[in-house]
């Protein structure tokens, strides 16, 4: 696969061992001519090239919509929403790059910035959806009953073309830091009303699953209150679970630690204005510190603690999937990669494949 996330183009390798789980990033209907086939291996990639890995029979749903977020690149943490027809019209709109090895920049006055030309956002909250009120209506949504019905509608229709292609379970959006965004979801496209859900199935555009994204800050989960928040996402799901019996669960399908000063807002701040910038950190990751005596490894030990651990209350597992945010500084991260330069696995990856036998 072709991936253009630091500005320049690279290949990434996915092996017959893998599973690959789709997702329809946005909040509109799936383009039916870009969903594969699921369960089946040796699909065509976003570049045309046969992939050996295996498609999965469940499909993710948006990314982000309980945030606003921040256009990627040179703005992040800074442009907070895509420039007006007027700032464009009046040349008040400087456009963000992916590339990281670039200057940061600044968006206009109000915060925006072009960021659909040659970057792109964290998450469709960041974007207008047709239907609904406002230039980013859909943090709000449960506020605005039209705007539900339409996001609901789009959902239903990309739902019935997941099932004709063979997949057989659905996600909920996947969440920045709201579960209750996704219990809403859940409950509104399952027909939920008093704790009974008049359909549990993915035809009906019912998800089954839980998917959220945890960060902590600074390198300083316990002090920043990283692990807390963590807790209560898996708390939040849990009483999902007890209460609906067919949700099975939560993935984490993000996690990592992101290069900047806490925020109680949401997961967007500005790289590098934490006490431990990563570009003052040797491999712009986190130090041994008081929270992390041997830096991320000892936060991923501390996040598999808290994933074995969550459990429901007839003792059903909560969590059924985490993935690492194996990136080096994209989005506001640390060097969050599992590997060295030179493909040898380094001391985040062995915490990250402890953690999994562990698990």
């Amino acid at each position: 696969m072709t991936e253009k996330s630091f500005g320049t183009e690279h290949k990434e390798h996915l092996s017959s061992e893998f599973i690959f789980m789709p997702e329809q990033w946005g909040a509109q209907v799936v383009e039916d001519k870009y969903l594969r086939p699921a369960g089946q291996p040796n699909f065509l990639d976003s570049s045309g090239n046969p992939c050996p890995a295996e498609m999965a029979t469940i499909l993710l749903g948006s990314n982000e919509p309980d945030i606003a977020g921040s256009c990627m690149g040179n703005m992040f943490g800074k442009c907070s929403r895509a420039c007006s027809d007027a700032e464009v019209a009046a040349g008040d709109c400087p456009a963000a790059y992916l590339d990281k090895d670039l200057p940061p920049a600044l968006p206009n006055s109000h915060g925006g910035c072009n960021c659909w030309e040659f970057s792109h956002a964290t998450g469709v909250g960041y974007w207008p959806f047709k239907g609904c009120a406002g230039i980013q209506p859909l943090p709000q949504m449960w506020n605005d009953a039209q705007c539900v019905d339409v996001v609901m509608d789009a959902w239903k229709k990309t739902a019935a073309i997941a099932v004709a292609k063979g997949y057989r379970y659905l996600t909920t959006p996947l969440v920045a830091v709201d579960i209750d965004y996704a219990k809403r979801f859940i409950e509104k496209a399952c027909g939920c009303s008093g704790g009974q859900c008049s359909c549990t199935e993915a035809a009906c555009g019912c998800p089954v699953y839980v998917v959220f994204h945890f960060y902590a800050y600074d390198c300083s989960p316990k002090g920043s209150g990283g692990y807390a928040n963590l807790q209560r996402r898996l708390d939040g799901v849990k009483a999902i679970m007890d209460r609906y019996k067919f949700v099975k669960g939560a993935i984490i399908n993000e996690i990592g630690m992101l290069n900047c000063a806490p925020t109680d807002k949401d997961p967007i701040c500005v790289p590098n204005s934490g006490n431990y910038p990563a570009a003052k950190v040797a491999g712009n990751s986190c130090p041994a510190t008081k929270d992390l005596p041997k830096g991320l490894a000892t936060f991923i030990e501390g996040i598999f603690d808290l994933v074995i651990a969550a459990k429901t209350s007839d003792g059903k597992p909560v969590v059924k999937g985490v993935s690492w945010f194996n990136a080096n500084m994209d989005g506001g991260t640390y060097n969050l990669q599992l590997f060295s330069r030179n493909g040898s696995i380094n001391a985040n990856g062995e915490a990250y494949m402890q953690g999994c036998t562990r698990w």
